[in-house]
């Protein structure tokens, strides 16, 4: 039996697609070669915008025609679009997906997987790590909670264990993911707290290993990550370390001296930014001004002197005025970011903004803004 797995999205699906790929391993099936001559395909797809949709729907459009022509295979959907449509209680979504695909033969969550088959990477030196899973932070753009659901980390232990296998199996390069790597532990954190002198699974005793990310002046979260991250530098045989991705206003003091302190993580700091824009960001309920991003930006500069960065940016958010995406271009050219990802906004089922905004500039304006800025970043660049 052979399988073939096609991929959408960002690093996490790909993390989520070597795992699949472990799963039929185990069980003996073999890589096809092609979606054609398999007897499973899975797709692991994307929602964060409508285009990745619609690439998808495009897909299984090809593979029917190939069912039409006598080719047997069983096409199975998994990833953001079916964990968004299985966590829809109504079942609306689920008969939405089944109607405008009605060649597939299965809609699976791809937390059935799991962590427990191993990863199948082709790339013998980097290695891709999930560290958590889901996302509670519910920007109003995203269907990360909704597709993904809330944020579950992996045991500390656990993580060590893996980095350090792929260590001794010939890896040099990590990349750790997560909706929101900073937040990593925060979950079971929260639950220790609440239950004094118990300790989960995995995690090294003593308080002092605890990162208390404030927020407005209050304690927001618990956080490992710092600490997991320095142990993992620790690991001989790993000689670079990179994170994916981080919300700024979870960037801590020990984070940042964890990264100025150990060479073996990368200087390239991925930091989405969004908006340059205090109502927009506002709206998108991102929780901070541009004026504190910028603060941690050069925070960050006089710790990390050789540190650069790369950002998330979406324009044409609902409401977005010509002078609030001005704010953006000025931010961008303060910061000098060495990539910028730039999206224009695409309107999202269940979501906060797509139920309390209209989506209403124009397509061709919101790719003029798309535009500006990518010219912006390349000429920051050449």
């Amino acid at each position: 039996m052979k399988y073939f797995v096609v991929t959408f999205g960002c690093a996490a699906n790909v993390a989520d697609s070597q795992r699949i790929a472990g799963y039929y391993r185990n069980r003996g099936w073999r890589k096809a070669k092609s979606p054609e001559t398999a007897d499973e395909v899975v797709i692991v797809t994307c929602m964060v915008r409508q285009s990745a949709e619609d690439r998808v729907v495009g897909l299984v459009n090809n593979l029917r025609k190939e069912k039409e022509k006598g080719k047997r295979f069983r096409i199975i959907i998994t990833g953001c679009m079916t964990g968004m449509a299985i966590r829809d209680k109504s079942g609306k979504l689920l008969k939405i997906l089944k109607k405008r695909m009605p060649d597939v033969d299965e809609f699976t969550s791809i937390e059935e997987i799991g962590f427990s088959h191993p990863q199948i990477r082709t790339d013998k030196r980097h290695a891709l790590v999930s560290i958590s899973n889901g996302c509670n932070n519910f920007c109003s753009y995203c269907v990360v909670p909704y597709s993904r659901g809330r944020e579950v980390s992996r045991s500390f232990e656990e993580i060590i264990k893996e980095c350090k296998e792929l260590a001794k199996s010939g890896y040099t390069y990590i990349t750790l993911l997560g909706q929101n790597v900073n937040s990593y532990g925060s979950d079971f954190l929260t639950e220790k707290l609440k239950t004094p002198g118990r300790w989960p699974d995995g995690l090294l005793p003593g308080e002092k290993k605890i990162t208390y990310v404030k927020h407005l002046g209050k304690m927001r979260i618990p956080t490992l990550f710092p600490h997991v991250l320095n142990e993992i530098c620790k690991i001989d045989g790993l000689k670079h370390i990179d994170f994916l991705s981080s919300n700024p206003w979870d960037f801590s003091d020990d984070l940042i001296d964890v990264i100025a302190k150990n060479p073996k993580i990368g200087r390239q700091i991925h930091l989405p930014v969004q908006s340059g824009d205090d109502e927009v960001l506002k709206r998108m309920n991102r929780w901070y001004t541009a004026k504190e991003y910028i603060k941690l930006i050069q925070k960050i500069r006089d710790k990390i002197p050789d540190g650069t960065f790369s950002t998330d940016i979406i324009v044409g958010f609902p409401g977005e005025t010509e002078e609030q995406f001005q704010h953006t271009v000025d931010l961008c050219k303060k910061v000098g970011f060495v990539k910028a990802y730039v999206a224009m906004y695409s309107d999202r089922l269940l979501t906060y903004a797509h139920t309390h905004f209209r989506d209403a500039l124009p397509y061709q304006e919101k790719k003029r803004r798309w535009g500006r800025l990518e010219r912006l970043i390349y000429t920051n660049n050449k």
